[in-house]
């Protein structure tokens, strides 16, 4: 959870970060807690407010960006059905995905709602698992909610949800910026259990007397109805006109594109989100396992780099990994790696997809590795960014943003395997939220439009292609991408194999 604060300008005065946790009670599922995201926005505030000086007194607005996919249910006194549901990542509905396509073909929903991850991550789809699954707690479901507009519920008393979030639920027709009730009709859910939709930056309402005591926040502060992170990351990103583009280097790894038409393509299948503005779009193309990939290699090959005694010695693990990808050459001495420890999007050839070395010889080093693992991520980032540019011209630069964003050599070797230059702003991590920002200082009338956010990015660095880096890759591209395909059908086989056990 992040909690920032932007003077009205649109700089960041100050940012909070606090955890909760993820849950994986079987095979497939992953969940959160609705009133941990509550609790600690609420914790996250507080002590924002506390730490930076800042009355609440002196806050125009507020607004939240939030994870997708998301279904919280409640009942008609609004009452939470379930103490955890199903995240963006949840998997379990994957037998619904047949019935969902009994009477609706994937041709005719596919292009219409851009949903273009596996379809059981998808709202209506988790629902319709619910409704089978746990059919006297569907009976009771009033309303759903996504992430975000759970937390505004909660500010609020509101329910409501914004069209970036809604083109997440599974039955949203981009064009129409609408629910599209065929595909309500083919999931066989109740139309009304769908949220009312409204403007990203439109007033929903006014912290209540409850949440103030809560947050910290005072009472009757607006609250805007924010929009889904995808959207608030391309907005807080310069995404105002066609063809900006940034990839979002953290956890998982993506790369948008602002356009006024949604990019749809049935093999490829890019995802689609509505923008703050209507009329534009944000595609996307993904990797479900960047920095996290990154993490597992310093968590499992370096152990001395890590831990309490490390810390004591003030040894930084990413640092030092830094500094040993430095050190050895582009193409780490002949070993690439596949970065798919999370499994496939669907940008990959199989969601079963997994990640492993190729080229490793007696006579490679950790560095080496260490390296191959940046490469990998890059190159994985690579095949689905010439999806994208086989459908829509760019701009001329990559902003890039996310954790992974400060490494300096990890944004030379993007630059040399995307061959453009990667641009770095003080944005850096904040795109997002400055996202939500602008949404709440257009909501209050602080701000008149969107502009001030190109005013915000002040440039930090920027790497340009090195030819002879990228003439190395562009080859080790074709090896990366045969081998990739590959293994996808060992893949396959092997997750067979470990289901059976």
């Amino acid at each position: 959870m992040k909690a920032s604060l932007f003077d009205e300008g649109g700089v960041s005065l100050a940012e909070i970060f606090c955890q909760y946790d993820t849950f994986f009670p079987a095979d497939g599922y992953v969940e959160q807690r609705p009133m941990d995201w509550w609790n600690h926005v609420c914790e996250a505030t507080r002590t924002l407010l506390a730490k930076s000086g800042v009355s609440a007194d002196e806050i125009a607005c507020a607004a939240l960006s939030g994870h997708s996919l998301v279904a919280v249910p409640i009942d008609r006194d609004g009452k939470l059905l379930q103490e955890q549901v199903p995240i963006w990542c949840d998997m379990r509905a994957s037998d619904q995905v047949d019935r969902f396509f009994d009477t609706l073909s994937y041709e005719e929903w596919y292009p219409v709602t851009g949903n273009g991850d596996p379809a059981e991550c998808y709202t209506a789809l988790k629902l319709m698992w619910m409704k089978e699954h746990e059919p006297e707690v569907f009976s009771r479901v009033d309303k759903i909610m996504g992430s975000k507009d759970f937390v505004n519920y909660k500010f609020t008393g509101r329910v409501c949800t914004d069209p970036s979030y809604a083109s997440g639920f599974g039955v949203f027709n981009l064009k129409a910026w609408d629910y599209e009730p065929a595909f309500i009709e083919a999931s066989g859910l109740p139309p009304s259990i769908f949220p009312e939709i409204i403007p990203s930056d439109a007033i929903i309402g006014f912290v209540t007397e409850q949440a103030s005591a809560e947050s910290g926040l005072s009472a009757g502060t607006p609250i805007a109805c924010g929009a889904v992170d995808n959207t608030c990351m391309a907005l807080g990103a310069r995404g105002l006109d066609e063809g900006v583009v940034y990839t979002s280097l953290g956890s998982s790894s993506w790369i948008a594109v602002t356009s006024q038409t949604p990019i749809v393509d049935l093999k490829t299948r890019p995802f689609v989100f509505a923008h703050a503005k209507k009329g534009y779009y944000t595609s996307a193309v993904s990797i479900f396992s960047a920095g996290n990939s990154f993490r597992w290699i310093r968590d499992n090959l370096c152990h001395d780099l890590t831990g309490e005694d490390a810390a004591s010695r003030g040894i930084d693990a990413y640092d030092r990994m830094n500094r040993m990808a430095e050190s050895v050459p582009a193409g780490s001495h002949g070993v690439l790696f596949n970065p798919t420890l999370a499994g496939g999007s669907a940008q990959e050839p199989t969601p079963n997809l997994t990640g492993g070395f190729l080229g490793l010889t007696l006579g490679n080093t950790r560095e080496d590795l260490v390296r191959a693992s940046m490469e990998g991520v890059a190159m994985a980032l690579r095949k689905t960014l010439d999806i994208l540019l086989s459908q829509v011209t760019v701009s001329g630069e990559m902003l890039i943003c996310g954790g992974g964003s400060k490494s300096p050599i990890w944004r030379q070797i993007f630059a040399d395997i995307y061959n453009m230059p990667v641009l770095k702003t003080n944005v850096d991590q904040d795109a997002a939220s400055l996202g939500a920002a602008a949404l709440a200082a257009n909501a209050c009338g602080l701000w008149l439009g969107y502009d001030q956010i190109r005013e915000v990015h002040q440039q930090e660095d920027i790497k340009l292609p090195i030819q002879e880096n990228n003439a190395v890759y562009e080859e080790l591209l074709e090896i990366y991408s045969d081998w990739t395909d590959s293994l996808a059908g060992l893949s396959d086989r092997l997750t067979a194999v470990k289901r059976r056990k």
